[in-house]
């Protein structure tokens, strides 16, 4: 059992720091861990003789996963240009002629609610059945008062119609939407829009806990992302970033200085914004899953930001057109081969320092007393098999608050 026992974000050495028990139990009441330790020793307990008894036949087991990073309601894929990805499009290039983001929202605005319902749902039985128990969801495919109200709602109705928990992000400044760009001073047109009216009803009806921006060329600049986030803050809603995905533009500073929960990507961050990052309670959370859809061959400085003393998360960025898997073991695999992670670091990335970014770090994230029984329960000998075996899920059973979500059959 990995129990991730301890307190906080973990950093540096910290990483590597699983609280293995051997032979170990939990007693849950309610939802919540009551006991954690051997075996030997929570079957000696009085509430333990009469409580409902799960034996996991000697597989191990760690939290759930917390996915701190997706774009959960999407219309459809975007395989077509998967294809010109490979023919050798750039992300920018795709974007430029109408794609990437544009091309979600184009499919997400002629969607009925109900379609964009049952596809999340699919997804997060999905997720359920790799590990996953927490999952941050990021609108920014509506880009309009009405699509962006569609979406946040949502993610308060799937709340509703499975287990899962659903952390709610406002992406309104995902990209200035195609009816503003041939304006004149159309981004600031719409930045208005989201700061004068999305924002406030949006924290009004308390439709979302975080506010996020993406910060990068093509998208917004540092000065409009720090418009809009503090607009945000204003309303309740506190700060993320996607930051510094295709170039650097400064947006990791600007996640600091804000006190964002998180900043996402990080693939052009230089050493002055590692050091911010490790100086922080910013959350770096990586995405190699993007990169490698993508083709990339440039990942985050995962290594440096460790050995700098960063909060380093790992999420598995589910969005139709740069990272479509559900995956947070493939993520894992990933993370070891591509980022150079131990497996040890990256399941710590993906569990309590991904419920650090989510602010959730005091009742999910690791196996103790008083926390949700939240955990994962994988069909391998070694933990160190779970990013092992890529693209192979492994993923035995999925419990979230005491109860059974999801059970493969191997």
């Amino acid at each position: 059992m990995l129990t991730l026992r301890g307190r906080g974000s973990r950093r540096g050495n910290a990483l590597s720091h699983l609280g293995i028990i051997k032979d170990g139990a939990l007693l849950v009441r309610d939802g919540v861990i009551a006991e954690v330790g051997t075996r030997a020793v929570i079957e000696t307990l009085p509430e333990a003789k009469n409580a409902d008894k799960l034996d996991v036949g000697g597989r191990v087991v760690l939290p759930g996963f917390v996915d701190s990073h997706t774009h959960l309601i999407h219309a459809a894929s975007r395989a077509e240009e998967y294809e010109l990805k490979i023919a050798g499009a750039s992300y920018e290039e795709i974007a430029r002629k109408g794609g990437g983001i544009l091309n979600s929202v184009k499919k997400l605005r002629a969607a009925t609610t109900e379609a964009l319902e049952l596809r999340a749902l699919s997804a997060l039985k999905q997720f359920a059945a790799c590990g996953t128990t927490t999952l941050e969801a990021k609108s920014g495919y509506g880009l309009n008062l009405t699509n962006e109200m569609t979406i946040l709602g949502l993610h308060s109705r799937l709340q509703a119609l499975q287990p899962i928990e659903i952390v709610s992000t406002f992406l309104g400044a995902h990209a200035v939407p195609a009816e503003y760009r041939n304006k004149a001073n159309g981004a600031e047109r719409y930045i208005n829009l989201l700061t004068g009216t999305l924002i406030p009803e949006i924290g009004e009806d308390r439709l979302a806990e975080f506010c996020d921006v993406f910060c990068d060329r093509g998208a917004f600049t540092v000065e409009q992302a720090k418009r809009i986030l503090q607009a945000g803050r204003q309303w309740g809603l506190s700060p993320r970033l996607h930051a510094e995905q295709l170039t650097r533009t400064g947006a990791t500073q600007l996640a600091v200085q804000l006190g964002a929960a998180s900043c996402d990507h990080l693939e052009h961050v230089n050493r002055a914004d590692i050091r911010a990052l490790a100086k922080s309670n910013t959350v770096a959370t990586l995405l190699p899953g993007c990169d490698f859809h993508l083709g990339l061959k440039r990942y985050a400085p995962a290594r440096d930001l460790i050995e700098a003393g960063a909060i380093v998360a790992l999420a598995t960025d589910y969005n139709p057109g740069t990272s479509p898997t559900v995956s947070m073991p493939m993520i894992l695999s990933l993370a070891c081969s591509q980022l150079r992670m131990t497996p040890a670091e990256a399941i710590t990335a993906a569990t309590i320092n991904g419920a650090y970014a989510l602010r959730r770090e005091k009742r999910i994230g690791s196996l103790e007393v008083g926390k949700q029984a939240d955990l994962a329960v994988f069909e391998v000998a070694d933990y160190r098999e779970i990013p092992y075996y890529f693209g192979v899920n492994t993923c035995w059973a999925t419990m979230k608050r005491g109860k059974i979500i999801q059970k493969q059959n191997f």
